[in-house]
């Protein structure tokens, strides 16, 4: 076979429903018993589950014409080497782009919609049948790219963390965390349901849910007072993040004034953990790869240094 390059082409897929029933019940004929047992319908998982597996091997028959591939499974993506010249299609949701773009480090990634009838793919620009031409395009250096800003978490401790859509910093269960906060010269004790640092890319997802809970919470519970409108959403090269605190709450020991922000370029919030266990960090709702964020832990967070690639 006769490639356009020998570089590489990284196809990154992830786990399909039925998979996952697999893996906890043994079997699809289990899996098939538990899931009409609750009277749920069973043949969207095998649909599901046929469309995504047809996809991932066309994608990888035309990859093959084009390049050298390698095919990895999200669960390996944490300890998985890329190099620096190879280009990276992430075939999945929304969801796989993010979790994939954070260890990247300059890589050009394309987002590829399995299934537009099912996902309607914000980050999914591009089908199956488009992956010949683009990644030819890519290697060219002839395809447009889009910027993305990504946040980043350094602990004193040495360990660092990237989000593309948000960092949460809080407890691992439903309680309080505690905690002291500092942007630039504002310091305050609180206690509440944990900390949200959101990119632009993420300014249309979790902020903008935490927004609008607050804004309405706010309107209904002040007396003649009407929601505001939520701010709109930041673009993806912004060289700012957003911080949220959810659900603080003041006290004797805990204020309530620095709950809402921007985090500039060149600025960082940091956070230092009074937990003595259950203190996580996590990035992009990946809590299994998560930091402890327990007693003395020094978290920083503002705009990582380095930025996410999108193919467009």
């Amino acid at each position: 076979m006769r490639r356009h390059t020998e570089n590489k082409t990284i196809l990154v897929t992830r786990k399909t429903r039925l998979e996952n029933l697999v893996a906890q019940y043994n079997t699809v004929g289990q899996a098939k018993f538990y899931i009409e047992h609750l009277g749920a319908d069973f043949s969207d998982y095998l649909v599901e589950h046929d469309t995504y597996q047809r996809c991932v091997r066309e994608a990888e028959t035309t990859l093959q014409q084009l390049s050298r591939v390698q095919v990895v499974e999200r669960a390996f993506l944490p300890n998985f080497l890329f190099g620096p010249q190879d280009v990276v299609v992430a075939l999945g949701q929304d969801g796989l782009v993010a979790n994939t773009l954070k260890y990247l480090d300059g890589q050009p990634l394309i987002g590829v919609n399995p299934d537009p009838k099912r996902w309607d793919g914000v980050l999914l620009p591009f089908g199956v049948a488009d992956l010949a031409g683009i990644v030819a395009q890519v290697f060219a250096g002839r395809r447009q790219i889009q910027e993305v800003t990504m946040a980043k978490v350094a602990l004193n401790n040495g360990q660092t963390l990237y989000g593309v859509n948000d960092i949460f910093i809080g407890p691992k269960s439903h309680t309080s965390a505690r905690y002291t906060i500092c942007l630039d010269e504002a310091r305050e004790q609180q206690s509440s349901s944990g900390v949200i640092v959101s990119t632009g890319l993420g300014s249309t997802g979790w902020l903008k849910s935490l927004l609008a809970g607050a804004s309405a919470i706010a309107a209904q519970a002040t007396p003649g007072g009407a929601a505001r409108a939520p701010a709109p959403p930041a673009p993806w090269d912004a060289d700012y993040l957003y911080f949220t605190v959810r659900e603080p709450f003041p006290s004797r020991t805990s204020a309530a004034s620095l709950v809402f922000g921007k985090i500039s370029a060149g600025s960082c919030l940091t956070l230092t953990s009074q937990m003595a266990e259950n203190g996580v960090i996590f990035s992009d709702g990946i809590e299994a790869d998560y930091l402890e964020f327990n007693s003395g832990i020094v978290a920083r967070l503002g705009p990582a240094e380095k930025k996410g690639l999108l193919v467009v």
